[in-house]
């Protein structure tokens, strides 16, 4: 028999969408049925999102100026809101879990007017513009990167980590063991669409601009958007560097564990994986991010000695190449970074952010959940 409805909301890219599917796993383990509301982009992932149902709410964000497109957003908010009023009214969730993106507003707007008991997770180190407008509403603010004790809500934040999938808490068992000289040395690299593109073209170059001799063991991984993966390959292939290049890797989790090296972009994700399977990075925040998320998120890492960041304007083919040599010049260096990046990750992330919306569920507070975690009592 099930403990009752969760309502998960989240906005329509896999930022939002992955977290809330790792929580979502864990949930339904604890016996919990779990639901998921967003917008008509998160149905691509509904063949793999472990919801008993998936509900699509109307939603909109304000971000023209101009009159008639503000007055066609806040018509559509509103319509939204009457629609999650009316969805969580039907399925009397136990508690509502919001995870960014402007489609959680109405569902989150809606069981906080309710008084069913709410909270939101940040998975950056800046909160964004949807959570920061749920923040004052909600019962508990979850964090990937959110500094505990600090800021505005400090009182009610609580630093669970970012949940991750299934096939990184895989590949975390995987030990890090660094090239030596003359040893093959696996270069992986990805980002987001745009952090694609830029790769595209700056990896190539700077690895042309290597000793053959350090050249010649370089095998890489990269992503690439569909109209550069054939000159990306060319590229390679006429440095005579053995490259698997592509749009998409189902596989990536299992690629960064067998990586010597990693070069991204910083989105909350891809830091809190890096993390958890403990690899080192040169992090390359993507720079027309709202709020510079990624370079905060790049930072909290950076301090931890587990990854290299570089600003994208500073990253010509020669500093990248000079970065490239002396890490495989430097597998000790490499090595302490990755026990750096491992030691700040949260493989357990799913299971607190779970204890405590459990907590959240049961009318409990977010003090009373620090009280039993301090003294290692589950909810």
């Amino acid at each position: 028999m099930s403990k009752g409805i969760v309502l998960l909301a989240a906005g329509g890219t896999g930022g939002h969408v992955f977290p809330a599917e790792a929580l979502a796993y864990e949930l339904k383990a604890r016996g919990y049925s779990v639901h998921l509301v967003t917008d008509s982009r998160a149905e691509r992932y509904a063949g793999t999102f472990p919801a008993d149902e998936i509900h699509v709410v109307p939603s909109a964000t304000i971000g023209s100026k101009n009159p008639i497109s503000v007055a066609k957003a806040l018509l559509k908010l509103w319509t939204g809101l009457r629609a999650a009023r009316r969805l969580v009214t039907k399925l009397k969730p136990v508690a509502v879990v919001g995870f960014g993106g402007y489609p959680t507003v109405p569902p989150l707007l809606a069981s906080t007017g309710l008084g069913i008991p709410s909270l939101i997770h940040e998975q950056n180190a800046v909160m964004g513009r949807a959570n920061k407008a749920l923040a004052k509403r909600v019962k508990a603010i979850a964090g990937g990167f959110l500094p505990e004790g600090k800021g505005q809500y400090a009182d009610k934040t609580v630093a669970t980590g970012n949940p991750v999938r299934p096939a990184v808490l895989s590949a975390a068992d995987v030990s890090y063991t660094p090239s030596s000289a003359g040893e093959p040395f696996q270069l992986v690299v990805f980002g987001g669409s745009q952090g694609a593109q830029f790769f595209s073209g700056a990896v190539p170059a700077a690895i042309c601009l290597m000793p053959n001799e350090m050249r010649s063991r370089i095998t890489v991984t990269q992503q690439a958007r569909p109209e550069d993966k054939d000159s990306v390959t060319a590229s390679y292939a006429k440095l005579g560097v053995k490259a698997d290049i592509s749009p998409f890797f189902g596989d990536m989790a299992q690629r960064i564990a067998d990586a010597d090296l990693v070069i991204s972009r910083s989105g909350a994700s891809t830091v809190s994986e890096l993390s958890v399977i403990g690899r080192p990075s040169v992090l390359v925040p993507y720079p027309h991010a709202l709020d510079h998320d990624q370079a905060a998120n790049a930072a909290a890492l950076s301090a931890a000695g587990g990854a290299s960041v570089i600003k994208q304007s500073e990253l010509s083919p020669q500093k990248l190449s000079a970065l490239l040599s002396d890490a495989m010049n430097d597998p000790d260096r490499l090595a302490q970074t990755a026990a750096a990046a491992k030691a700040t990750g949260k493989p357990d992330a799913a299971q607190r952010l779970a204890d405590l919306v459990e907590t959240i569920a049961a009318g409990q507070s977010v003090q009373q959940f620090k009280l039993k975690n301090k003294e290692g009592v589950h909810p």
